[in-house]
């Protein structure tokens, strides 16, 4: 018998005709999409439709359908096939020693932290932690990245990850914008900042207004008249080091804000930003065991003195206490503060890089300080005996004082560059005569480093190569009155888990308190939780992808262009645009990219007054202050009671702003989940303004296959491959967000200085510090579409939408659908309107979300983009039994609220209002609530089937911590970790 005879045979009503991709022995899109054939039937019939054929043209509007295209994306892949053409893609990388610096550094991720952290589900397929109570896990690893930062800087509080260094300074700048009294628009910048912070400062400052006044501050002083703010590279880019204290009390008495960019390693020997006075650093945490994988992601980090905590951009990761008063990890203060206050926010960041950040944080845990400090010593002790060596070799070592990095004066640089390569190591350029030279944790490792590298510089084959190393790290780092003597990292956790046994098992005990993809569905609209494959995964910590530095000869990173290049092209393809940048590090950046685009095309237009953006009111937070950084002004357009663009109102704006519009920004589908009928209409009404039409592809999961940004008005867009695209969300990022472009607005997509595929690709400044932004986990969505295909995308469409309308109409007689499109259909998703229940029963949308945690789900995403409704997104990933699972636990908990209106059990006294029910809360001699324990924490295995009950009884998840008191946390702030005794 073969597979093929025991397999459903496909029906012409499902899918496209007879082609079905996602059958076969080998066909991974059978893997990838949860319902089967069969399973498709029952909820085809359940919605009304024959196919999915049938209802997505019933669902999306005829006028935007796509035909047939001759697609560029190959038929689809097995999973080995996949993985051998990734094999010979990562074969065309070449890995050598890395001695580039500028802030990426070769370093040792411990197998432990690799094993049980990059490469385990329960990490990263978890979500924002939105639900505190299901996410103390890696809440508690985010406290820990956020002490070891307020520790090594110095400062009182730090936030948990930025998007890179390079829009961590940026940040920097605009926070001290916002927190320095003074009027000024000038901003001082170290001459020796790192050079793609440089850049992105520049590109940005210009959108926003900031005059940039670059200082040599090691030599000169601070220019005279006013300026609000003051960078600080610490150590330099030319690794030199020296004391900025006077510098920073200078700037001080001028009013100005004080920003440090620091190396974090180089923080355990040499005084911290805080001792010396600043007021912000910044840096990244990159080389604190997390790959360079030719730029990205890394988590950048932002910590401030205190008096600064509100301004922080991000998130920030507090203590608070649970119902029983124990302490309990939450968001503070700034979670999803875009979608409070619009145009009104101080960042448009939304996310973070929180799988690195917990990676960098177990890094510190698993070396603690003594760990880090030995670490630092020796890559001191490698670059000073290296740089002996180059001196007694002849050569003129230019800098004085240095930590890691340092440079040298060479007959040609160009030259010496090439002869290194020979040798397997990669140096940086300074200029023709000049080269930098940077040590790290992986080639100080290696005790002939230092007389390797002489060698190589001299080229003499009768040198002592090889003969003696640089001994044990016991040199100082000079100046001596830089030299670190506070302590830091003196938390237990820091000084605990220093054997493998101990870190697997830390890390087990705190994956087991999160609920993530590997438990069961999280069905959050708007943010797309659906499978991300192992197979898909597998790539990412391959060395010929992870070890690459981002500015790494175009000659070596071969498999890397051509794998971006395929994707680039495909993504084009499937959006109807013309061009693709990957280099947005995150979906908001990407809004930020392709309105700053919009923004150079009408400057070199000669349309400086088109700065109005129009933003629908339903928009998604970050549309608005993402048109703020650019330079833009916001116009609020009103929806209808469909939630639909009220075009009335459109074109009252259009016609109010016709000589200063600048972009229309949509999302689409909306954020109401439907597809606007109209679409058409809006896009034409602004192209004949003269304006330009910026489509939000949050929600391409719901298009994919189907329609085009491209074809039906869109300019420009960005992605979320961390949604569409199957890169996880760890947690809460890494994430991708490319921005692609019709042809006339391509030229102004990111540009990089260092980019290997040349500077003038695009002549957009850039906004990430990498060319590629995060390539390193570009694979992932590579392994996609390539095992998918087209036609599989297709279907990952059609199951998505299937499965929304499906859980809309089995839901819609207990809790009303608020917005529906044609033909009384939805996207990918449903807004189910919890005002009602809450009016009849005093049960509240978040008595409903924490219920839910008792049933064994994650909560839907709470009252976005509507107040009191729950967003449900059950993706094409969860099979049919998943789905009804969810269906009958909605149902349950409809039930419960009825029986509180009725008077069953009272209002503050119930299941619900008391939910979630940990193991200690039932664990007690007494119980005093009017409803058993069993219903308080098996409600889902209540019934008759035995088989049904052991499986929920079994498989029961379990809170560790009840309801979390959220104002207790704003107003008693704390931000690293409490002590042992809290939790006594």
């Amino acid at each position: 018998m073969t597979i093929d005879s025991v397999l459903p045979a496909p029906s012409p009503a499902v899918g496209q005709g007879t082609r079905h991709p996602t059958y076969g022995p080998s066909a991974f899109g059978r893997r990838h999409i949860g319902p089967d054939g069969v399973e498709q039937r029952r909820m085809l019939s359940a919605v009304g439709y024959r196919s999915i054929d049938e209802l997505l043209g019933a669902a999306v509007p005829a006028g935007i359908q796509v035909g047939e295209i001759d697609s560029v994306i190959p038929p689809a892949a097995t999973e080995s096939e996949a993985i051998a053409e990734l094999r010979a893609l990562a074969s065309r990388n070449t890995v050598r020693r890395s001695m580039i610096g500028l802030g990426y550094h070769d370093t040792i991720t411990p197998a432990v932290i690799k094993r049980n952290v990059l490469e385990n589900p329960s990490w990263y397929t978890a979500y924002t932690p939105y639900q505190p109570e299901i996410s103390q896990g890696r809440l508690e690893a985010l406290l820990n990245f956020q002490t070891m930062v307020a520790d090594l800087t110095g400062l009182s509080t730090a936030n948990a990850s930025m998007l890179d260094e390079s829009t961590a300074v940026v940040e920097g700048m605009l926070l001290a914008r916002r927190a320095s009294k003074s009027a000024s628009p000038r901003f001082v910048v170290d001459s020796d900042a790192l050079p793609q912070s440089a850049a992105l400062l520049a590109h940005r400052a210009q959108a926003v207004g900031i005059e940039l006044i670059t200082v040599d501050l090691a030599r000169e002083p601070l220019p005279g008249g006013d300026f609000f703010g003051v960078l600080i590279q610490y150590p330099g880019a030319s690794g030199a080091v020296w004391d900025p204290s006077a510098v920073i009390a200078a700037a001080k008495e001028a009013g100005a804000v004080v920003v440090v960019a620091a190396d974090l390693l180089a923080l355990t020997l040499l005084t911290s930003p805080g001792e010396l006075g600043a007021d912000v650093a910044v840096g990244t945490s990159q080389r604190f065991g997390v790959p360079m994988g030719f730029g990205g992601p890394h988590a950048g980090y932002m910590a401030v003195r205190a008096g600064l905590e509100r301004q922080l951009p991000g998130r920030l990761v507090g203590v608070s206490q649970d119902a029983a008063g124990q302490p309990a990890y939450r968001l503070s203060l700034q979670a999803r503060e875009q979608h409070i206050r619009r145009e009104k926010a101080t960042s448009n960041i939304c996310t973070a890089q929180v799988l690195l950040a917990v990676m960098a944080g177990m890094y510190a845990v698993y070396h603690g300080p003594d760990g880090l400090r030995w670490i630092a010593q020796t890559v001191h002790a490698a670059a000073r005996a290296t740089a002996d060596e180059l001196s007694a070799a002849g050569f003129e070592v230019l800098t004085r004082h240095f930590f890691d990095t340092f440079q040298v004066r060479v007959d040609d640089s160009d030259a010496t560059i090439a002869r290194l390569r020979g040798y397997g190591i990669l140096l940086r350029r300074v200029d023709e005569t000049t080269v930098g030279v940077a040590l790290d944790e992986v080639s100080s490792a290696d005790p002939m480093i230092s007389s390797m590298l002489a060698h190589a510089f001299t080229h003499d084959a009768g040198a002592a190569f090889g003969m003696h190393g640089y001994g044990a790290p016991t040199r100082e780092i000079e100046p001596a009155s830089l030299r670190r003597t506070s302590s830091y990292l003196t938390h237990p956790i820091f000084n605990t888990h220093h054997s493998e046994t101990g870190m697997m098992r830390y890390l087990k005990y705190l994956a087991d308190l999160d609920y993530a993809l590997d438990r069961g569905m999280i069905p959050l609209g708007s943010c797309t939780m659906k499978l991300n494959a192992a197979t898909e995964m597998e790539a990412v910590s391959w060395p010929e992808f992870a070890r690459i530095h981002p500015f790494a000869p175009a000659e070596d990173v071969q498999g890397y262009l051509a794998l971006i290049g395929q994707l680039e092209s495909w993504l084009a393809e499937v959006t109807g645009y013309d061009a693709v940048s990957l280099q947005p590090n995150a979906g908001s950046q990407g809004e930020l990219a392709g309105l700053l685009a919009i923004r150079g095309f009408h400057l070199a237009n000669g349309d400086a007054q088109r700065l109005v953006c129009l933003i629908p009111s339903s928009a998604h937070g970050t549309n608005a202050a993402s048109a703020v950084l650019a330079g833009m002004k916001v116009v609020v357009v009103a929806c209808d009671e469909l939630g639909n663009v009220d075009l009335d109102d459109l074109h009252a704006k259009i016609a109010a702003h016709a000589d200063d519009l600048a972009a229309l920004m949509i999302t689409y589908p909306s954020t109401h989940g439907v597809y606007e009928h109209e679409v058409r209409a809006i896009t034409e009404a602004v192209h004949d303004a003269g304006g330009q039409v910026y489509v939000d592809g949050a929600n391409l999961n719901a298009l994919l296959g189907f329609a085009r940004f491209g074809d039906f008005g869109g300019d420009v867009s960005h992605l979320n491959l961390h949604k569409t695209f199957c890169i996880p969300h760890g947690g809460g990022g890494p994430g991708v967000g490319p921005v692609a472009a019709k042809a006339h607005l391509a030229p102004f997509l990111p540009g990089h200085a260092q980019s290997q595929r040349g500077a003038d690709e695009f002549t957009g400044g850039p906004v990430s510090a990498a060319p590629f932004g995060s390539p390193s986990i570009l694979p992932i969505s590579w392994a996609y579409v390539r095992m998918m295909g087209a036609d599989g995308l297709r279907e990952a469409t059609g199951a998505a939408v299937l499965a929304a309308n499906y859980v809309a109409v089995r839901l819609s007689e207990h809790y009303p659908v608020l917005y529906k499109g044609d033909n009384g259909l939805v996207a990918h998703e449903c807004i189910l309107d919890l005002r009602p229940l809450t009016a009849a029963t005093g049960v509240s949308v978040d008595d409903v979300a924490k219920r839910l945690i008792d049933y064994g789900f994650h909560a839907p995403t709470m009252s976005f983009p509507v107040p009191g409704t729950l967003m449900v997104e059950p993706t094409e990933s969860e099979d049919l039994a998943e789905i009804d699972r969810f269906i009958d636990a909605m149902v349950a908990i409809k039930l419960e609220a009825d029986g509180v209106a009725a008077g069953e059990w009272p209002l503050e006294d119930n299941p619900l209002r008391n939910a979630p029910h940990t193991a200690q809360a039932i664990a007690v001699d007494e119980w005093a609530h009017p409803y058993s324990r069993e219903l308080a924490v098996y409600p889902g295995a209540v019934s008759s089937d035995a088989s049904v009950r052991t499986m929920r009884i079994r498989g029961k998840y379990w809170p560790p911590v009840r309801r979390i008191d959220q104002a207790y946390g704003d107003r008693n702030l704390v931000c690293s970790c409490p002590p042992p005794e809290a939790f006594a």
